[in-house]
């Protein structure tokens, strides 16, 4: 009951042993890190158990249902089990190397939640005025890992899977990137908070203005985090296990670790940028305008966790659903598709917000509101600024179709032509064919 009393009562308690600087610098954060950490480290030992739940789902089966009710214990059985499973390091790998790499993933990737807003006011551990940046900078060090484990474990399919890893995760880290820019021209600001609070001064979500650059984010996302269709570094069925190969027990487990907290990252990243993160309709007035600031922020962190709950399912959702690329196709996509969509994407958005401009004020129309909390539109502005959203996604498709026309995989019907459902025979038969008996 204590986290759940108003935060002036645990202000006041704590108040009884430490300064306030103290309580505002010190004992506030390790609460909040504590519990983003406990939360996260749940939940990647649940997203196992959801998994296979929406799997079997998905193919009328049950799942898990042995260890406890309904299986909800599964996560603690699998868990035990790799804690005393043997753990072994290859004889002529690199032991130090080797050892760190698994930590390296894992403290990359929680070291990002620091700036993830989850809701207002003390739901979010700290917002600097460059946490997108900040977001995009460390995560990125995760791709280290993996070439490290891959490179120390002395393992040629290890090694295969590492270079295939960094290869791919460079080459959406750029559409990644890029995706972005389109939602920062409108919010004027890389602070994650900030970002929520132009969403909410416009009272829309940017996936509104930029449903392109939502869609290229979700699967450079998705491929960024080697997670399926994009599982190429870890593909079991060409290299045994990819850059974990060499490694079992707690350390492997680690890895998975790393994996599901980032998915956690991309949602949260996607939820923040281009759907409202916390922020929903009439949210404010019922609680907030009325007095009730602590309910705001719980109701803002719920409505916050819901989205996010909705991006994550789309994971499980598609790697049940489509299968694995081949790596062609996974460097076709991010080079030939992402990057120029993106690219198309930068472009229009700048056009769109230049037409918005201009027409503010022409024969007494107002399409901007205000300019202080990002692009604040009116009525009119928005109208117009979905619209050559909408109009983008036809724009970048003809485009692209235009640029890639002469891809193999694209046209589809020089293939078919070329396709031989039977080879004719050539010449005489070698052995001439018997007529049958007439009394056959």
């Amino acid at each position: 009951m204590l986290l759940l009393a108003p935060i002036d009562f645990i202000n006041q308690l704590l108040l009884k042993f430490f300064s306030e600087p103290t309580i505002s610098h010190v004992i506030w954060p390790f609460i909040q890190i504590g519990l983003v950490v406990t939360l996260v480290a749940g939940w990647v030992a649940y997203a196992t158990y959801l998994e296979r739940k929406i799997s079997a789902f998905m193919q009328a089966r049950l799942g898990p249902m042995r260890v406890g009710p309904w299986g909800l214990l599964q996560p603690i059985a699998d868990g035990i089990k790799l804690l005393t499973k043997e753990d072994f390091i290859p004889e002529k790998a690199d032991r130090w190397i080797f050892f760190f790499a698994p930590y390296i993933a894992v403290a990359a990737a929680f070291i990002t939640f620091s700036v993830i807003p989850f809701g207002p006011d003390w739901a979010v551990i700290t917002d600097i005025n460059i946490g997108l940046l900040f977001v995009l900078a460390v995560s990125s060090v995760g791709v280290l890992a993996l070439i490290l484990a891959g490179w120390s474990s002395n393992s040629k399919y290890s090694l295969l899977g590492a270079l295939r890893s960094s290869a791919q995760m460079i080459s959406y880290e750029v559409a990644m990137g890029l995706s972005l820019i389109g939602a920062l021209m409108f919010a004027r600001t890389l602070s994650l908070s900030g970002i929520v609070g132009a969403q909410e001064s416009d009272s829309v979500w940017y996936f509104v203005y930029q449903p392109l650059g939502f869609l290229i984010f979700l699967v450079s996302g998705i491929a960024e985090n080697n997670r399926a269709p994009f599982d190429l570094p870890e593909a079991e069925s060409e290299l045994v296990a990819g850059f974990h190969t060499e490694y079992s027990g707690f350390r492997w487990s680690l890895f998975f670790m790393a994996e599901y907290a980032a998915m956690v990252i991309v949602s949260a990243v996607a939820v923040t940028v281009y759907l409202g993160g916390w922020y929903f309709p009439f949210v404010y007035r019922l609680t907030e305008a009325k007095g009730y600031h602590n309910l705001y922020v719980i109701v803002s962190l719920l409505i916050f966790l819901g989205k996010l709950s909705a991006v994550l399912y789309l994971y499980f959702w598609l790697r049940w659903t489509l299968p694995r690329f081949r790596y062609d196709q996974l460097m076709d996509i991010g080079w030939k598709w992402l990057i120029p969509s993106a690219l198309i994407n930068i472009t229009l958005s700048a056009l769109a917000i230049f037409v918005v401009q201009a027409l503010d004020g022409w024969y007494g129309i107002k399409t901007i509101q205000s300019l202080a909390n990002g692009l604040d539109l009116t009525a009119s502005g928005k109208a117009i600024m979905i619209a050559m959203g909408l109009a983008g996604l036809g724009i970048t498709g003809l485009l692209l179709a235009r640029l890639n026309w002469r891809s193999r995989d694209f046209n589809l019907k020089s293939q078919r032509r070329n396709i031989k459902l039977v080879n004719v025979p050539q010449g005489k038969p070698a052995v001439r064919a018997v007529a049958p008996a007439a009394s056959e």
